[in-house]
């Protein structure tokens, strides 16, 4: 992209965080600027910055930009991971971050060592290369489970947007686009905030992909006329028993995909595994506001007053999963005892890093 999602401003320009604002996209590529945590909470919120992965990286860098205003470390923290609760990178992110700065910390307390707030810094790139690094394993890992010819249906956006790299689902739809396995690539609107017509179609459009959206109610039909070979989607939370928590709409199309025996394949990092919740009911399903679902594009299309029930996100148990992608390995099918595998150890994903991904994250 040519305005990277994320970008660090140090000292002395900074410290500021640039964000591709998501929100205004196809229409224009604008940048908001961070330069406190209640900014960046509020970017957060409004999706400005979003997916999983890419949560997981601001948090980091929310850290690093208290840390570096002198601000207070446990409230700010709170601040950013109460922002979105069901993606689960955004709280993981935090808190390696706030782990390198209190260890900073107590480091200075012994002798004279650089500042904390430039161990924030550092931590937060590393977390940025190894999502970056992770991204491309997945990608290699992922292709494997695409067919030749495929009909690939996708669900929201998982691209470059929501990652260091080049995404979770949509840099293994992006494989098989350049191994010459995808025949055409199917995007759900996902309405109500329509991140795949938007986002994921833009993405598509750049990397010279065929593809058509759908509105979300015609998924059926699809399917049912035989024209999808595999669904791929994302994940913004998966339990350690293997359910997974996604934008809403994802639990639909698992049901479908079970009903009219296409696989159903979720990719995402190990980091967005969460051994803490035993199951999906354990994970906390953000609600958004009625406006969301009551207007369209800033306009009203229900009656003033209306209530709207709008949850971000819907969980689809393990049962209808064909298999997990991270970039440790597959889960298939998926299992409380794979995933512990997959998910345990550093939590730094394996392999070279290129010099790109570090430049994404400035200076």
């Amino acid at each position: 992209m040519e305005t990277p999602a994320l970008r660090w401003i140090g000292p002395p320009d900074g410290p500021a965080i640039e964000l591709l604002d998501q929100t205004r996209l196809p229409a224009a590529e604008a940048v908001v600027t961070c330069t406190d945590v209640p900014s960046l909470v509020d970017a957060i919120r409004r999706l400005v910055v979003r997916g999983a992965p890419m949560l997981g990286v601001a948090g980091a860098f929310g850290v690093a930009l208290a840390a570096c205003r002198g601000d207070d470390m446990a409230a700010a923290a709170a601040a950013i991971v109460g922002a979105r609760p069901t993606a689960v990178n955004l709280s993981w992110g935090v808190r390696r971050a706030l782990g390198a700065y209190q260890q900073a910390q107590d480091h200075q307390n012994g002798r004279s060592v650089r500042p904390a707030w430039a161990a924030v810094v550092a931590e937060a790139r590393s977390i940025a290369a190894e999502d970056a690094a992770a991204s491309a394993e997945m990608a290699r890992r992922g292709l494997d489970l695409v067919p030749d010819g495929a009909r690939v249906l996708t669900h929201c956006n998982t691209g470059a947007l929501v990652s260091g790299g080049e995404g979770t689902a949509f840099a293994v739809i992006l494989a098989a686009h350049r191994a010459g396995r995808l025949a055409r690539l199917w995007i759900d609107e996902t309405r109500p905030l329509l991140q795949g017509a938007r986002l994921t179609a833009w993405e598509a459009r750049r990397a010279g992909i065929p593809h058509a959206v759908l509105a979300d109610s015609a998924a059926a039909s699809l399917l049912a006329a035989g024209e999808v070979d595999v669904i791929l989607t994302g994940a913004d939370r998966i339990a350690a028993d293997g359910s997974v928590a996604n934008k809403i709409g994802t639990y639909g199309l698992a049901v479908l995909a079970r009903h009219h025996q296409v696989p159903f394949v979720v990719v995402a990092p190990v980091s967005t595994v969460d051994l803490d919740a035993p199951d999906g009911a354990a994970i906390r399903v953000e609600r958004r506001p009625s406006e969301e679902v009551t207007s369209l594009a800033g306009v009203p299309v229900a009656p003033p007053g209306t209530e709207a029930y709008n949850p971000a996100f819907d969980v689809t148990p393990a049962d209808l999963i064909t298999a997990i992608v991270t970039e440790r390995g597959v889960a298939q099918p998926p299992a409380a005892g794979t995933l512990r595998v997959l998910a345990s150890g550093s939590g730094k994903a394996e392999g070279p890093l290129a010099d790109i991904y570090v430049e994404r994250w400035g200076s």
